[in-house]
């Protein structure tokens, strides 16, 4: 199996393009992949199932086997390595039933990541504390939590929201603090994969919750442990921009 392997501000993916329809990955091929001890080691694997050009669709694994509807940092490696390919600068992903417009210049990829829903905030006991929570929608579930984003926090509180009975599809989790009027930082834990250095959705859902309850104005520059994207929150869509890199290409068996 042919491989390239990319990251977004240190979160990392594996891209593998399905020649073969009666060879598509199972959960034991993701799980194997993205171990680092037994396989390649990623946050997670970029299966593209069928390209039109400067068309392609895409599957988005998690580490732990498990399918994720949408994944931000995934679309923008994916249409890099479209638009590589293509060699067309405005490459077009479809993850699930969102299409994902795209615009590729030099190591920058920006995405339109689609409607955004931010819904009410609500009071959560987590670990014998009751916590406010804000869910989001990006076409994969959000909890944006106001608070100091420490890592100890994240690793506290990440895991128990994650598998929260409120979310029976379980959730990604932010830990989001305000820094000024166009400015957040965010830890980020991410269903099926934990903490992460960076998550291109997980951006566009903080700063979309953000905007909305007006913690910040946007575009928001949102400071992640592995760097910082910017998100332009526009008439409740998400659009999502920052740098991708290809760390190498690789056959595994």
């Amino acid at each position: 199996m042919r491989f390239s392997k990319w990251h977004a501000l240190g979160n990392s993916y594996l891209l593998v393009e399905r020649v073969d329809p009666e060879h598509a990955l199972a959960p034991a091929d993701a799980l194997r992949l993205c171990d680092p001890h037994h396989g390649v080691g990623a946050d997670g694997v970029l299966e593209v199932t069928d390209v039109r050009g400067a068309e392609a669709d895409v599957i988005v694994w998690n580490p732990d086997g498990s399918r994720a509807e949408l994944s931000g940092n995934g679309a923008r490696i994916a249409a890099m390595w479209l638009a590589r390919r293509s060699g067309v600068a405005f490459p077009r992903i479809h993850l699930g039933e969102r299409l994902v417009p795209a615009r590729v210049e030099d190591d920058l990829v920006e995405v339109d990541l689609g409607p955004v829903h931010v819904g009410r905030p609500e009071a959560l006991t987590v670990d014998s504390e009751r916590i406010e929570v804000t869910p989001v929608s990006v076409g994969n579930p959000h909890a944006v939590v106001r608070r100091e984003p420490s890592r100890d926090e994240l690793r506290r509180l990440g895991p128990i929201i994650e598998r929260h009975e409120r979310f029976p599809e379980r959730t990604n989790v932010q830990l989001v603090r305000a820094d000024g009027p166009h400015d957040l930082t965010v830890a980020v834990w991410e269903r099926g994969a934990g903490e992460t250095l960076a998550s291109g959705s997980s951006a566009a859902a903080a700063a979309s919750a953000a905007v909305l309850h007006g913690w910040c104005m946007s575009p928001v520059r949102v400071h992640l442990p592995g760097g910082t994207l910017t998100v332009d929150v526009r008439e409740g869509r998400a659009v999502l921009s920052g740098p991708v890199v290809e760390v190498f290409r690789g056959e595994t068996v």
